[in-house]
């Protein structure tokens, strides 16, 4: 097991903490409820606040060979966790032991490895092998460990219902507008910029074809505005295109992006982009000279979009 910590460095038995558990995939605005409850439990109790979440997806563990696709990388959600404002943040190993713990046996770990005093629990947030175990059984466990168990109330902003796997479905079927509205941030994912096919240089929209990190959720196939994080660290507009480009038989899926007003040589570079909103679906054009048109009104119509006054999230 490992720990981070976002201030000073979390020592067992030392810093008594109030702490919350979760995977916190998206660190969404339901997440950001949940722990501005933590930290005001923390405050009230005279403790440090702390989150524990971890390192693998628990679907990975419980169902081998099963994939799932994040919202955030660890990388991501580790800065975004940050963000919040918590004294730590402790990141564990989900293994198959781990799963086996039940409530009073996984309270009893964080007690004795974390300090953990007091807990904030999300309104239906269970955890420990019983899933059959509730919110009152929670309390009972606490009150025998010496730990205060707490249960947030649920977010109900203008965004509910807020979870990641809402926030995964909209993603998956490209409604990355609704899917930023429940995140309070957009979408993003980051990766390597490599060779790809050059075709869009010679269709006059030249574009850097992304390498994704591994395991990150990529939007539908489609056509998208977004902005574009390039490795000056300026944010740029551009569009981006996630598919198979089915005008030309063959092709490999590809996450590709046309930054507007952008050509500097970033191959074997990282860069982020952010999906702003869907501009249509992907689809089989007669050849190139339509397929440029296309791409012409795409363009326009992406340039609309971010000239736009986006919502701040």
């Amino acid at each position: 097991m490992t720990q981070t910590a976002t201030s000073n460095y979390l020592t067992p038995g030392i810093n008594p903490v109030a702490a919350t558990v979760g995977m916190f995939d998206g660190v969404h605005l339901g997440h950001r409820w949940l722990i501005n409850q933590l930290k005001e439990q923390a405050n009230r109790l005279h403790l440090k606040s702390a989150i524990i979440t971890f390192n693998q997806h628990p679907q990975s563990i419980l169902k081998p060979g099963s994939t799932v696709q994040m919202i955030t990388p660890l990388d991501l959600r580790m800065q975004l966790l940050n963000s919040t404002g918590v004294d730590f943040i402790i990141t564990m190993d989900f293994t198959p032991e781990l799963s086996q713990l039940d409530s009073t046996a996984f309270m009893t770990l964080i007690s004795k490895n974390y300090g953990v005093k007091a807990m904030t629990v999300g309104f239906n947030h269970r955890f420990g092998h019983n899933r059959n175990e509730t919110f009152p059984d929670y309390q009972a466990n606490g009150t025998s460990l010496g730990i205060i168990v707490e249960q947030a109330c649920e977010y109900s902003g203008p965004a509910a219902p807020v979870s990641s796997s809402i926030i995964r479905n909209l993603i998956s079927t490209g409604q990355v507008a609704s899917a930023a509205a429940k995140l309070g941030r957009y979408h993003s994912l980051s990766g390597k910029v490599v060779h790809g096919q050059h075709r869009g240089t010679s269709l006059g929209f030249p574009t850097a074809n992304i390498e994704a990190q591994s395991g990150t959720l990529l939007p539908a196939n489609g056509v998208y505005a977004v902005r574009v994080i390039t490795p000056d660290t300026l944010t740029r507009n551009g569009m981006a295109n996630i598919g198979t480009h089915p005008t030309f038989p063959g092709g490999e899926p590809t996450l590709e992006v046309n930054i507007f007003d952008f050509n500097s040589n970033i191959y074997g570079e990282a860069v982020t982009i952010e999906f702003i909103d869907r501009l249509r679906n992907e689809r089989t054009m007669t050849g190139p000279r339509e397929l440029t048109l296309q791409l012409a009104t795409d363009l326009k119509n992406a340039h609309k979009i971010l000239s736009e006054s986006l919502p701040k999230l």
